[in-house]
């Protein structure tokens, strides 16, 4: 199956427009993303007064959004990522302006919310998988390294993680959720015209089926979905460093979850400072994560990924739990967040790479698709789990089990042999002289889902995938979206 590009895009003829299309989509989708984090979150607290129907909210959200993208991936990679990006961000824009739709008529009961959110949920999975699948694809147009794309990618991911809490919380606290809402809606539909409009012909459609050998035999039969999903679940539990991520970050993820979810805004709630100030340490913390991303974009090939990955976490994680429960004064907290933004900052990009560098590009949206929901898992639950806690021992006790699990959960996995493997793989194309492409496929491995023989594994020419974004994408709420 031919993954090469027309003509007028290969080298001599390179191209800022698919990646700055692509850059433009994600961003205005997460930046309505981040605006409903800090709105519907307020919206259910000061509608029914209840922490656990906040965190039911979440979870009917996640749920599906983790559910759908895990097994969307098949789709993505048959159908094309960008028949799929502005399809479900449209339905997903259609969703959202629905809930301030009824809520104005009187007709907004909590069941129908939950339905609302499931239905966002629902298709903002796959339309996010799929804008994450063409960033291989729009940096080899623009001859752009794909560490670099990424850290790009991550750039944007940050900005929207800043306009978005801050436009979110002084919506919310000047004239209401209700509006905010309304511009999560209307960030999605742009979004979903910018990938059907704005990029080049061509560009995230669906590699062709090969119909006839050399000889003008009949080629091989497509595979169908099982086969293709089959294939890329082989592929991911083969790569141990991958699994192991998924899993660390799975646990980071949940907590994040609880924390943006439900421990904010009830902190938020509890000392009075209202609902700007969510909006307000989010764009300190997403300022700084802009400064770490772009630093990452500019210097990632140089740093060691492990090391990167390990401080990153320290920093951008368990103290901004611990900030919160010493119900220090803002000037202490809005310093805690801005040092877990820059370290945060510098995670997405180096994953990114990692993960593009390794999977075959017929395979990426399987295999990223299974990733991501893995690491994502526990999403639906941070909410739900949060709100729970909070009901029945109080915010510090929360805050403070939390904080202590996320330190241990992104210190201890540090001592792990497998994650060295991180760098083996860049340092060997350095040795060799060689520059990978972006996005290529790796040599000397098949891509399972064309029939060949090897499902890929251990010790197949380096490092394993880098990780499915928190982040991304995710990332939940802020956790990784590629992972972070």
């Amino acid at each position: 199956m031919s993954t090469a590009l027309p003509a007028a895009d290969l080298p001599g003829h390179r191209s800022m427009r698919p990646l700055i299309g692509v850059l433009a989509a994600i961003a205005v989708s997460l930046t309505g993303t981040r605006v409903s984090v800090v709105a519907r979150p307020w919206f259910v607290l000061v509608t029914t007064g209840s922490a656990t129907q906040t965190g039911l909210v979440a979870f009917c959200e996640m749920t599906p959004y983790v559910l759908v993208k895990a097994f969307a991936g098949p789709l993505v990679d048959r159908i094309g990522p960008r028949a799929v990006s502005w399809t479900t961000d449209l339905v997903s824009a259609s969703a959202a302006a629905a809930v301030p739709l009824c809520h104005v008529f009187d007709v907004l009961s909590l069941p129908l919310l939950l339905v609302l959110v499931a239905l966002i949920g629902a298709a903002r999975g796959p339309g996010d998988l799929a804008k994450e699948v063409m960033v291989p694809e729009a940096a080899e147009r623009a001859a752009v390294p794909m560490e670099r794309a990424t850290g790009f990618a991550g750039v944007t991911e940050r900005l929207a993680s800043t306009v978005g809490p801050a436009v979110g919380g002084g919506l919310v606290a000047l004239i209401g959720p209700l509006p905010a809402l309304a511009v999560n809606a209307g960030c999605f539909a742009m979004g979903s015209l910018i990938i059907a409009l704005l990029l080049p012909r061509g560009m995230g459609r669906a590699p062709e089926p090969a119909t006839a050998d050399a000889d003008g035999e009949a080629g091989e039969a497509e595979p169908g979905y099982w086969r293709r999903f089959g294939a890329g679940f082989t592929f991911l539990k083969g790569d141990p460093l991958l699994l192991t991520i998924c899993v660390m970050v799975g646990i980071t993820n949940f907590l994040d979850a609880a924390f943006s979810m439900v421990l904010l805004p009830v902190w938020a709630k509890e000392s009075g400072h209202g609902p700007s100030v969510i909006g307000l340490v989010g764009s300190v913390q997403g300022v700084m994560a802009v400064l770490g991303s772009l630093l990452a974009a500019l210097a990632a090939s140089r740093l060691s990924r492990r090391v990167v990955f390990f401080v990153g976490f320290l920093l951008g994680g368990a103290p901004r739990f611990f900030a919160l429960a010493s119900d220090g004064p803002l000037l202490f907290v809005l310093p805690v967040f801005a040092l877990a933004g820059f370290g945060a900052g510098f995670l997405n990009p180096v994953l990114g790479a990692v993960f593009y560098e390794r999977v075959p590009r017929t395979m990426l949206g399987r295999v990223r698709a299974l990733s991501t929901s893995l690491a994502w898992a526990g999403i639906p639950l941070g909410g739900l789990a949060a709100g729970a806690a909070v009901a029945s021992v109080g915010l510090l006790p929360a805050l403070l089990t939390a904080g202590i699990a996320y330190f241990l959960t992104t210190s201890l996995p540090a001592l792990r042999p497998e994650w060295r493997a991180m760098d083996e793989r860049r340092a060997a194309v350095r040795a060799a002289g060689q520059a990978p492409a972006p996005g290529s496929d790796d040599p000397g491995r098949d891509d399972p889902g064309q029939g060949g023989p090897d499902h890929g594994g251990p010790g197949r020419g380096g490092p394993e995938p880098g990780g499915p974004e928190n982040p991304a994408s995710d990332p939940a709420p802020d956790a990784p979206r590629a992972l972070l």
